[in-house]
């Protein structure tokens, strides 16, 4: 079944300089049982696309169907079937985090009778029970980010959009969110997951689709998404920045090299071109920390696609 399906979509706005889009001619098919992740930079249109499904905003062109339904015109019938965990977790702080739950459950609608039951659950499962009655301002951030996903699951929704859901957290809580992840979409519902966090995007998305500027640069799964980069790399460390821009100086003319920082990275067009690498940065050996060989990464996919850092 499919569940958010999506033609040509897009928003625009008004400026002096003319007509600018935040998002342009996206097109969706993402079915029941699926993790579909949308990665980019910030700016990029993540979080408009987001906005666009759950009915917040209205697209300017083309059209959304979210469980065959209009978001904005059905929002009040599917209301209750998406739940969405925002980048901001939107909690109230003053109150407990069961006091948050019990006035979401209301707010959606559930029945009366449900609200302990439901609050017991989710609580339960997020690991907060111990925590229920103390105020959500004294949470750590991981702690708030897991009670959010629990707002989420509250009402039993179909489709879940998770904005960047485990932005500045720990680990430990990082590792509970995704588990939380995996085991919502295995009784065949839909997450819609926006990161810039490549091994999130790595462990949990059925297809993954980079956009940029609002437009989509490339899609597929992760693994034919690494497998379009059919070079190996070379990857070395520098003491410094400038050393490191030292050796992106000596090999970016005769190879594919990029430099972050005190790393550099290099495209080997061949099996024997590391040889030559190597040599061509002898006269850096003093200054280099160390150097691997790898397969090509998410990060490659989208340094390779785009030009930039992701982080950007």
């Amino acid at each position: 079944m499919t569940t958010i399906e999506a033609k040509e979509l897009g928003q625009a706005y008004k400026t002096k300089e003319g007509k600018f889009y935040a998002l342009k001619d996206l097109n969706l098919h993402i079915s029941e049982g699926k993790v579909f992740c949308l990665l980019g930079p910030n700016g990029s249109g993540k979080t408009t696309t987001i906005n666009l499904i759950n009915g917040l905003n209205q697209p300017t062109d083309g059209n959304i169907k979210v469980l065959g339904l209009d978001p904005i015109k059905d929002m009040k019938k599917i209301r209750g079937m998406i739940s969405v965990v925002p980048q901001e977790t939107a909690l109230y702080n003053d109150l407990s985090a069961r006091e948050n739950l019990m006035f979401h459950a209301q707010y959606y609608g559930l029945p009366k009778s449900k609200w302990h039951e439901s609050t017991d659950t989710v609580l339960e499962l997020v690991g907060l029970t111990n925590r229920q009655h103390d105020r959500v301002g004294t949470y750590s951030g991981g702690m708030q980010r897991r009670l959010a996903l629990a707002r989420a699951l509250l009402t039993k929704p179909e489709i879940m959009l998770l904005d960047e859901p485990t932005l500045g957290v720990d680990v430990q809580s990082r590792n509970s969110i995704w588990n939380h992840i995996r085991e919502f979409v295995s009784e065949e519902k839909t997450v819609f997951l926006t990161t810039n966090n490549m091994e999130e995007a790595e462990k949990l998305a059925d297809e993954i689709m980079i956009i940029d500027h609002g437009v989509e640069v490339i899609r597929g799964t992760p693994q034919s998404l690494k497998e379009k980069i059919h070079q190996d790399l070379m990857v070395f460390q520098f003491d410094s920045e400038s050393s490191a821009q030292t050796a992106y100086e000596y090999l970016h003319s005769h190879y594919e090299t990029t430099v972050d920082q005190t790393t550099v990275q290099v495209v080997i067009p061949d099996k024997n071109a590391h040889f030559d690498i190597i040599k061509t940065l002898e006269p850096l050996s003093d200054v280099m920390g160390s150097f691997e060989m790898r397969e090509p990464t998410l990060n490659d996919v989208f340094l390779h696609f785009t030009g930039k850092q992701l982080r950007n």
